[in-house]
């Protein structure tokens, strides 16, 4: 009954081919939107992780200003008012918990080579940014010692700043202009990777007195930390803490664990994927009403089939089925064919950034097509089962 039932429906569907791909075409776009877009939020998640698990781990960070772990009030970092200064590090570094804390400064600016220039973020840092963080050098060396007590200006070259500035040219020991003033390249750093806009080998390293000059930033944008050998992290986070109140205020900073951070920022990212899809999830309804169209139509025009079918004995419970499958089955090939096409456009996309095609998005996308095709499908199914059986035999 329901093969014979699903197989009367392909006919009527193959009957109008071009009517049904256009009521199809909706449900297409929508489904396919669905799982490209989701993808791309999926691929930023990921790619982010990573970037944090490359990072090293166990880190603590401390950022100027009262900063928002999730729904607070507060807000962003104020990287332009901080008031983590040398004073506040050494506090920090000559607690017993701490294993290695450094201060960082971020800001940004053009680096020129010749008749080249490339903007770029700007980090100043010291010897010790290593063993924080996972760094592996191309070729040449990090800053030593040596580079921050002379405060030389020397840099170390992110993968993108070299290949954007160098090409297939040797840059050691060659030298950049930054903000009018020349700095010899020591080392470059091997590539990790890009998403899109969001490239983490566009950077330099300078000193951290350097970078201070370079960006006008008087203080510190950030410490980085890492507890002692056998402190627990939270033990540490509540020493540091109490550091820093010695100088600061409870609003001039916030600490923050890796695990912390990186959960935050899967959350916005979880948000932003949920609202994305959302968007896309719209011309899914849209192809719902347009299924519900067409079969309003093909009722209207197939009142006459209605009307044989009921004269020869069909029930209305086998009128709905049958307009409930057409509608189900368009649906259903239209959400395969949008999956199809999903996966393909992100695979294509993710050529230029990073992508991931979830099994939750996909099968979303299509169980969310399917019950559409059942939605939308039963207002028509209705109406057909109950038509007259005489009115029907008697329309033209």
């Amino acid at each position: 009954m329901i093969k014979e039932t699903f197989s009367i429906a392909i006919k009527a569907i193959l009957s109008n081919k071009t009517r049904s791909a256009l009521t199809m075409l909706g449900l297409i776009i929508g489904v396919a939107s669905v799982i490209l877009l989701v993808s791309i939020g999926s691929g930023l998640q990921q790619y982010i992780n990573k970037q944090f698990e490359d990072m090293g781990s166990n880190l603590f960070i401390v950022m100027p200003g009262s900063v928002s772990l999730g729904g607070g009030a507060s807000g962003p970092p104020n990287f332009a008012g901080s008031k983590l200064g040398s004073k506040e590090l050494k506090n920090i570094q000559n607690l017993k918990e701490v294993g290695l804390a450094t201060g960082q400064v971020e800001g940004s600016s053009f680096v020129k080579y010749k008749n080249k220039k490339q903007y770029t973020q700007i980090q100043g840092s010291d010897e010790t940014m290593p063993q924080l963080i996972n760094i592996d050098m191309e070729v040449g060396r990090f800053l030593q010692k040596s580079d921050i007590m002379a405060n030389s200006k020397v840099t170390v070259l992110g993968f993108t700043v070299k290949d954007k500035l160098f090409g297939q040219e040797n840059p050691l020991g060659k030298d950049v202009t930054i903000e009018g003033e020349s700095y010899q390249v020591i080392g470059t750093l091997e590539k990790k990777g890009a998403s899109g806009a969001l490239d983490t080998d566009n950077y330099i390293v300078v000193t951290v007195d350097r970078g201070k000059s370079i960006t006008g930033m008087k203080n510190f944008t950030s410490i980085y930390g890492k507890p002692a050998e056998g402190v627990d992290s939270e033990l540490t986070k509540r020493k540091v803490k109490q550091a820093l109140l010695r100088t600061l205020s409870a609003d001039d900073f916030t600490i923050m664990s890796q695990e912390e951070l990186l959960g935050t920022i899967n959350q916005i990212l979880g948000v932003l994927t949920a609202a994305l899809g959302g968007i896309a999830a719209i011309s899914l309804v849209v192809g719902g009403v347009g299924i519900m169209n067409i079969m309003l139509v093909s009722v209207t025009e197939r009142t006459r089939e209605i009307g044989i079918r009921k004269a020869v004995g069909a029930k209305r419970s086998a009128i709905m089925l049958q307009f409930l499958s057409e509608a189900v089955t368009l649906s259903v090939i239209g959400g395969a064919i949008g999956v199809l096409i999903g996966i393909l456009g992100s695979l294509a996309l993710g050529q230029f950034l990073q992508t991931a095609v979830t099994p939750f998005s996909v099968s979303l996308a299509f169980g969310v097509s399917a019950t559409i095709g059942i939605v939308f499908g039963i207002a028509p199914a209705y109406k057909a089962s109950r038509k007259s059986a005489i009115e029907a035999l008697r329309y033209e």
